[in-house]
């Protein structure tokens, strides 16, 4: 993608089909960066502090992945997620995970109709709540592995296949799943195939003290917190496709791919810590994403290409669930942040030659 500005593109003779091209792009670039000012404008209307958790929120929706959301009860989950999909003018629907939840609740279930002038009956699909722009799956670990499955299609491929019919999903399609760690009884583990198909896993931890007290007083007092859609989903799909266009240079990609290959401990290049405390690694997805989500953090931050620093940033959202600790690490209360910490420092930039 060219960075050359589009006032000094030489249009006196007509635009070409490239320059138009070109000109547009750039376009699409500003208000990428502009919606992402006003999306923080909005939400700083409901939502205190947690930027870091806002941001990577952002670079995943304008990446088109999906995000796994972590945290203990009251840190504001579902409102973040809620006020999101009213910024952005999507249609939004939540799904609250139960135990007895069945695959048809999420992706919907064939009905039989009769028609009233013949009297013959015929199988009609109604949609379930998974056709929408933004799908909030609420505690998604406490529901059985058959139902969590329901997404897995949805998830990769954006459509979702039904009694031999496949029914594509509008678009943007963005899932947020949230995951009380604290409460383990009545819950079942995301599998491995699941956790992959997030792009990122966020952690939402305790605000500090005055931030506390000013959620306080706000919510104990009349609120008028009403926000204004400032997005379309025009809008994103824009954005995600411009942010295909940004470069990632050789060496950079080959950074990202030796750091999630250093993280399997059968691979020749894994330190020693990770064959001790790893069972089992990052697969091709983590590599994928930590690109694709450079590619957004770059244009966010008002570079045309990835840098080092955008994957070391974003190596802990894209690898925390796809590391897999055993027993030894558990045993000696390794936490895979340390891991992925450790990781970055051994694991070196390629140099000049790769």
């Amino acid at each position: 993608m060219t960075t050359e500005p589009a006032e000094l593109i030489d249009l006196t003779e007509g635009p070409t089909k490239e320059q138009v091209q070109v000109t547009d792009d750039l376009e699409v670039v500003v208000r990428l960066k502009e919606g992402r000012e006003k999306i923080l404008h909005e939400l700083k209307k409901v939502i205190v502090g947690q930027d870091d958790v806002i941001e990577e929120v952002l670079i995943a929706l304008f990446a088109g992945g999906h995000c796994l959301i972590t945290g203990v009860p009251g840190l504001a989950k579902t409102l973040l997620i809620k006020t999101i999909a009213d910024i952005l003018k999507l249609e939004f629907n939540r799904i609250q995970f139960t135990p007895d939840l069945m695959p048809a609740d999420v992706v919907g279930t064939e009905v039989v109709q009769r028609d009233q002038s013949t009297g013959r009956r015929t199988f009609k699909f109604v949609k379930g709540p998974i056709f929408a722009n933004i799908l909030l799956a609420d505690e998604i670990n406490r529901t059985p592995p058959k139902t969590q499955a329901a997404l897995l299609e949805a998830m990769e491929e954006r459509q979702v296949t039904t009694a031999g019919v496949t029914y594509p999903l509008d678009q943007p399609f963005f899932v947020l799943a949230t995951q009380n760690p604290i409460e383990l009884e009545g819950t079942y583990p995301l599998p491995e195939a699941q956790l992959d198909r997030f792009m990122f896993k966020i952690l939402i931890d305790y605000l500090a003290e005055e931030q506390e007290i000013d959620v306080v007083n706000t919510t104990t007092r009349i609120l008028d917190n009403a926000v204004e859609n400032v997005l379309t989903g025009r809008d994103i799909i824009d954005f995600q496709r411009i942010v295909r266009q940004v470069p990632a240079a050789e060496a950079v990609t080959r950074y990202a791919v030796r750091v999630v290959r250093a993280s399997r401990p059968s691979h020749g290049s894994a330190p020693d810590f990770i064959k001790q405390w790893v069972s089992w690694g990052a697969g091709l997805r983590a590599s994928q994403n930590l690109i694709l989500a450079g590619k957004v953090r770059a244009l966010l931050h008002g570079r045309y290409n990835v840098s080092y620093g955008d994957i070391r940033a974003l190596a802990h959202p894209v690898l925390r669930h796809r590391i897999l600790l055993n027993f030894h690490a558990e045993a000696e209360r390794v936490t895979t942040t340390q891991l992925i910490d450790r990781l970055l420092e051994v694991v070196p930039e390629p140099a000049s030659g790769l």
